[in-house]
């Protein structure tokens, strides 16, 4: 499967497969209050975030880990990035971070919508994995909207994990989700 099957398209955003000219804006986005909620820290300069990036890009060549840069269409805004991780297994792992300045909008909650989506129909899981730190009461939520239900506890380095189990979508009418392409 290539990058551009993976594309999505929903009401306001616009998902694609990272790539090394998103780099730059990711990286701008990636802030120490950000990161409070996420198990890492940001990178230390962009060296150092390439050489997180740069593992992605296999990945999502093979379609085994996606990580989607997330677009508004009105002025294609970078807005964070959304993840669907570990696609060969029973319950892929979905995953999002919105920029700071972009929080409050349900950004998160339509793009983790899209990528559940597109996920559902191509991978035929009955559900996905949402980790999201105990503290993280926005994310809690977005699971929560989603149908998803807490299903055990992870401890991560910086903060304890409660992970969600949240349902594979109905269908395309049903969460006004597209591919693109």
């Amino acid at each position: 499967m290539s990058p551009d099957d993976w594309t999505i398209d929903s009401r306001r955003l616009q998902l694609r497969p990272f790539t090394p000219e998103d780099a730059g804006e990711a990286f701008a986005a990636i802030t120490p209050g950000l990161t409070r909620y996420m198990a890492f820290d940001p990178p230390a300069s962009e060296h150092a975030f390439a050489a997180v990036w740069s593992t992605w890009l296999p990945t999502i060549a093979d379609g085994t880990d996606v990580t989607f840069v997330i677009r508004r269409y009105a002025d294609d805004a970078f807005l964070g990035l959304a993840g669907l991780h570990r696609t060969a297994d029973a319950e892929p792992e979905l995953g999002i971070w919105i920029a700071e300045a972009m929080h409050g909008h349900g950004y998160g909650r339509e793009a983790v919508a899209a990528v559940r989506a597109l996920a559902s129909r191509r991978l035929d899981r009955a559900a996905f994995r949402y980790p999201v730190a105990e503290q993280n009461m926005p994310s809690r939520r977005l699971a929560e909207s989603l149908g998803g239900v807490p299903v055990a506890r992870e401890q991560n380095v910086k903060y304890t994990a409660i992970v969600y189990r949240i349902p594979a979508a109905a269908s395309e009418v049903a969460t006004g989700v597209a591919e693109s392409g």
